[in-house]
């Protein structure tokens, strides 16, 4: 299937050397890919794929502002409801224990430094993608993919003992917080806002660590920066823009749903 228009591309990565050659090797193995724009840190990454709407994201793993992750995550967040969202291929110097969960997930991986033979099998599957979901998007890829990347994120025997009651700060006051108690985990700039039905408090650490550790599989991801007790779901009510947002027992306020994860609501 041939594309109307031809694809574009991003490409994030913060040695300038890598992100010439993979330039130029994408100009050897797909010449009728434009590449819209070229990046050397994660928030510049972020800021070219919301203002050019690529079709493919070229993302290093590890970069300064935003890791290649963390750059997927809000694009994922912003991205037009009228656009399909970009592919995404990350670009990693990661051991062998990254490599078959990148394979299993709905992207594609680039081993440093790359090669020609190795971006070939990556075009080829990018342009079957491509076809594809212009035949028949499919809803929660961008979901699944954003799961898949925050499992691999830490290596297992990384975690730490889990953690079954929480000690957050409230002023000079240390609450003790069952993990069952809590309505929902916000994450914020350097802290992570614990909710629950009698008040709010901070923890030092980030949301990604916390959900590894915590003993619970009852919170489920409804937002980049927000992971919601699903037990306390009271329901989900969708706009006029599709967009959705959820009523939470025990929480005034409604919790806004991001793009990736609207599918989870939908009437079965």
């Amino acid at each position: 299937m041939t594309l109307a228009t031809p694809p574009t591309a991003v490409i994030a990565e913060d040695e300038p050397v890598l992100a010439r050659t993979l330039t130029r090797l994408l100009e050897q193995v797909w010449p009728e890919l434009r590449i819209v724009g070229v990046a050397d840190d994660g928030l510049r990454a972020t800021e070219l794929a919301l203002e050019l709407l690529p079709d493919v994201m070229f993302l290093d793993i590890k970069m300064p502002g935003r890791t290649g992750i963390e750059v997927a995550e809000v694009v994922a967040d912003d991205w037009p409801d009228h656009r399909a969202e970009p592919l995404f291929v990350f670009i990693t110097a990661y051991d062998n224990f990254a490599v078959p969960a990148f394979e299993r997930a709905a992207v594609d991986y680039l081993l440093k430094p790359a090669t020609a033979e190795r971006l070939q099998q990556s075009v080829h599957r990018l342009k079957s993608r491509l076809a594809e979901r212009a035949a028949s998007p499919q809803a929660g890829d961008m979901a699944a993919l954003m799961q898949r990347m925050q499992s691999i994120a830490k290596p297992e025997g990384e975690l730490g003992e889990r953690i079954k009651v929480i000690r957050a700060g409230v002023g000079n006051t240390v609450r003790m917080i069952p993990v069952a108690d809590v309505v929902c985990f916000e994450a914020t700039e350097k802290y992570v806002n614990v909710v629950t039905p009698t008040g709010e408090a901070l923890v030092r650490m980030s949301l990604r660590e916390l959900m590894a550790r915590i003993d619970s599989t009852d919170f489920i991801q409804v937002h980049r920066s927000v992971m919601v007790n699903s037990s306390a779901i009271v329901s989900a009510t969708r706009d006029e823009n599709g967009h959705y947002s959820l009523s939470v027992r025990g929480l005034q306020r409604p919790l806004k749903v991001s793009r990736a994860f609207g599918h989870l609501f939908r009437p079965m």
